[in-house]
């Protein structure tokens, strides 16, 4: 464990030896923070998560609780992990068969928001800013600003940065409620403007 005065953790917390926290980063009661794990700065880890080895998160990255983030996941900065969701690294988990090494990799790319008790199928990326509604199952690939919901998930819309809905017009343009910030449509892809 580096730069242990640089973080707080909660004294019901267990942080293995060769982990790096990031400055300002909280961990709260019961949970555990696995060697080899990195966690950025200004993170906040609720109870009762766990976080496995050679996971990455970003910074500014806030996991609610009971949530455990397991090898071969990475979450970019300003990602949400809402309360009891579920990642999985395993496509074909069995008791009796070690699969330790086809552990697959789920990316959570900046700023998505994910609801809480969804459950993100591995091997499948979450875009930028998506946002994935409570519940919702995922088992294909997010686009970038994608809002879905439902089992298996459904895109049903789009969100801006905000995470506020998009009602792009006929030219294929949205305006954020909040920021009034510009959104482009073009081919089934958002972008900021």
């Amino acid at each position: 464990m580096d730069n242990t005065e640089t973080f707080f953790a909660h004294e019901t917390a267990v942080v293995d030896a060769g982990c790096q926290i990031g400055k300002g980063t909280k961990i709260w009661h019961f949970s555990h923070i696995m060697t080899n794990s990195i966690i950025g700065e200004r993170c906040n880890i609720g109870q009762n998560v766990v976080v496995s080895p050679k996971v990455i998160l970003g910074t500014n990255v806030k996991v609610q609780n009971n949530v455990s983030i397991y090898t071969g996941v990475i979450c970019d900065e300003d990602v949400f992990l809402g309360p009891s969701m579920v990642f999985t690294n395993v496509i074909n988990p069995r008791s009796a068969v070690n699969r330790k090494n086809e552990y697959t990799r789920t990316h959570v790319k900046q700023g998505a928001s994910i609801g809480a008790n969804a459950t993100i199928i591995c091997g499948n990326s979450i875009g930028r800013y998506a946002l994935i509604g409570a519940g919702a199952v995922i088992t294909k690939p997010v686009r970038d600003f994608a809002l879905l919901v439902g089992n298996p998930a459904k895109q049903i819309g789009w969100v801006s940065e905000y995470g506020h809905r998009l009602d792009f017009d006929e030219k294929g343009i949205a305006i954020c409620s909040e920021t009034k910030d510009v959104y482009i449509l073009k081919n089934e892809e958002v972008s900021k403007k």
